[in-house]
């Protein structure tokens, strides 16, 4: 006779699981029934019974990856726990998000030759791997604790290049298949510890299907363990980790031959915003030619009536996509470029290559369009320029160099073309608009590379566009050193032209108020109702409610390109800064200052009562 463990109703067991399938964390589990003579043992299936190994495996995918903050803290084996502040190269930045990361990245990007800083605001949290956090004092204690992890591209346990889509639910039984307790797990800090803290004494299930996400975006479907782990086995080194400080080596992760010709062809007039070859700074060259792409492969490069006529292709995927570039005739732009990032802003696209410390880096501002400036405004600076004559009244590069325009006579015509009349001959030369970097237009000229007029070849930010003065600015793509030229109606003897004695002077005559102040598009004009503003001639001005008084600097620089303020006191402290100043009138000034790495743009208008 034979006889058999009787089975409770209302026990869940083994033999009543069906879309479930065990990790047996033993070496072996045996399931028993009895009887006087023999003993019976149930083995499940194969692919229900699998080893430790598969829950090594979860574990190592839900494990915290810290590589994606390497920007900040040089490791891949922690992450800093947000929201924590930064300084970088001197603008303070609240990174709340991952996303704020990539502020401090286009920080770092906007000068290509400066020396990057950051300075962390401590003490810290770090996230370890385990998800564990450790409280950080100083920099010394955050250099330690990464000289600790791997280093850069190094072998980790983590495993980066699929991830569990959440939520799972989890089972666990105890050695008499009892159903011990249901637990839903939503995120890999969940998954993590349930693993690290399983009972060896217990048995756990998954309801499967379970979905799996690769880092391409594809989804994957499993519907047991045997399945999970061939697909996490298969992932595990198929893509990069990022385990590197590079934050530029994955710019272009997710572009394709398909994107790069759609923008590449869908805009048009793209120009040289950046070329350097061989350490040497190319793009004032190319002032004035315009580069258009087709879909055929064609390429035709226009200036000053000349094109040239050559082709383009690209082929490759992700960071490795080639883009050749052969147009006879300019060879500083030929050759086979790897494509580092495609950027897309409103009104403005970029599209930069690389090819070892080479690069160029096109950009358009997407509308059809030339010498007219497309969709932008450039009625009233089109409508001056091409009418009368211009004198260079303020030119500074460095230094002042105003004087070496003394002799020279401007006029542009309505198609584009321009002359530079001195004594000794006329240099023709061409003129377009378009969208700016600081500003919303730029004036682009170029009058070749005769001396002094080379250096006028430059996409220059209009500050100021009237009938009698037309005021720009450039910001060196190299260093970040900043040039300024005035043009106005009547000549001057150099160093110093009629903007800067015009905001020296109407100044200090009579009594101002704060018209408006929007701080990257908040308007806080309301802070600065009831007071008055009297700057003093010697440079001092005081600003006051009658209840509150603020005390501070003034000072105009760059032939009154520039106003200094340095105000000691609450509110008026928000206005401490170098201001590019758009407008002076009699009754009203206009500034504006645009912040580093792709920062909010102020706007400060003072009248007077």
């Amino acid at each position: 006779m034979s006889c058999c463990i009787s089975k409770e109703p209302k026990k869940k067991t083994m033999k009543t699981i069906r879309n479930k399938f065990v990790i047996v964390l033993l070496l072996s589990l045996t399931l028993f029934s009895c009887r006087k003579e023999e003993m019976e043992i149930i083995e499940p299936p194969q692919e229900e019974v699998l080893a430790n190994s598969v829950a090594i495996l979860l574990q190592r995918t839900a494990t915290n990856d810290g590589s994606y903050d390497n920007i900040l803290d040089g490791a891949s084996c922690f992450n800093i726990k947000l929201p924590v502040t930064v300084v970088a190269n001197g603008i303070e930045v609240v990174v709340e998000t991952e996303s704020d990361i990539d502020i401090v990245e286009a920080i770092f990007d906007e000068f290509d030759d400066d020396i990057d800083t950051l300075e962390i605001n401590f003490p810290i949290t770090i996230v370890l791997q385990d998800f564990s956090e450790v409280i950080i004092n100083s920099q010394e204690e955050l250099n330690a604790a990464a000289f600790n992890c791997p280093g850069e591209n190094e072998s980790d346990d983590d495993i980066e290049c699929i991830d569990i889509q959440y939520p799972i639910t989890a089972s666990i039984f105890n050695q008499s298949n009892e159903l011990i307790e249901t637990i839903v797990i939503n995120n890999d800090q969940e998954l993590y510890n349930f693993i690290e803290n399983i009972n060896p004494n217990t048995i756990v299930t998954f309801d499967f299907p379970i979905t799996v996400l690769l880092f391409d975006g594809t989804t994957i479907v499993v519907n047991n363990f045997q399945e999970l782990a061939t697909v996490i086995n298969d992932a595990a080194n198929s893509c990069d980790e990022d385990d590197n400080n590079d934050p530029n080596d994955d710019d272009c992760d997710n572009c394709t031959t398909q994107q790069l010709e759609d923008i590449l062809t869908g805009c048009t007039d793209w120009t040289v915003d950046k070329l350097e070859r061989d350490d040497e700074d190319l793009e004032d060259i190319y002032v004035g030619y315009t580069f258009n792409f087709d879909t055929l492969g064609n390429l035709v490069v226009s200036t000053s009536g000349t094109s040239f006529n050559g082709t383009w292709s690209a082929s490759g995927t992700g960071n490795n996509i080639d883009v050749v570039i052969n147009v006879p005739g300019l060879p500083d732009v030929n050759d086979t470029w790897n494509l580092h990032e495609i950027e897309q802003q409103p009104g403005e696209s970029k599209v930069d290559l690389r090819l070892g410390d080479d690069r160029l880096r096109f950009e358009s501002d997407c509308i059809s369009g030339g010498g007219g400036g497309g969709g932008i405004n450039d009625t009233a600076l089109v409508n001056a320029l091409t009418m009368g004559d211009w004198y260079v009244t303020y030119y500074f590069d460095d230094v002042d160099e105003t004087t070496d325009f003394a002799d020279y006579v401007f006029n542009f015509a309505s198609n584009n073309t321009a002359t530079a009349t001195a004594p000794g001959g006329t240099t023709n030369g061409t003129w377009s608009t378009s969208s700016g970097d600081e500003t919303e237009l730029e004036l682009n000229l170029n009058f070749g590379t005769i001396d002094p007029l080379d250096e006028l070849a430059e996409d220059w930010d209009v500050l100021e566009a009237t009938n009698d003065i037309i005021r720009l600015k450039d910001v060196s793509g190299g260093d970040g050193s900043v040039d300024f030229l005035t043009f106005e109606r009547n000549p001057v003897g150099g160093g110093g032209g009629g903007g800067g004695t015009t905001l020296q002077t109407i100044l200090p005559e009579g009594i101002w108020f704060v018209s408006s102040y929007t701080d990257d598009g908040d308007n806080e004009t309301g802070d600065y109702a009831g007071y008055t503003i009297d700057w003093n001639s010697a440079g001092t001005v005081v600003a006051t409610n009658g209840g509150n008084t603020n005390n501070g600097t003034w000072q105009v620089l760059s032939g009154g390109n520039k106003l200094l303020l340095d105000f000691n006191g609450v509110p008026f402290d928000e206005f401490n800064d170098d201001w590019d100043v758009l407008m002076v009138s009699d009754t009203r000034v206009e500034l504006q200052d645009v912040s580093g790495g792709g920062g909010g743009t102020d706007i400060l208008i003072f009248e007077r009562q």
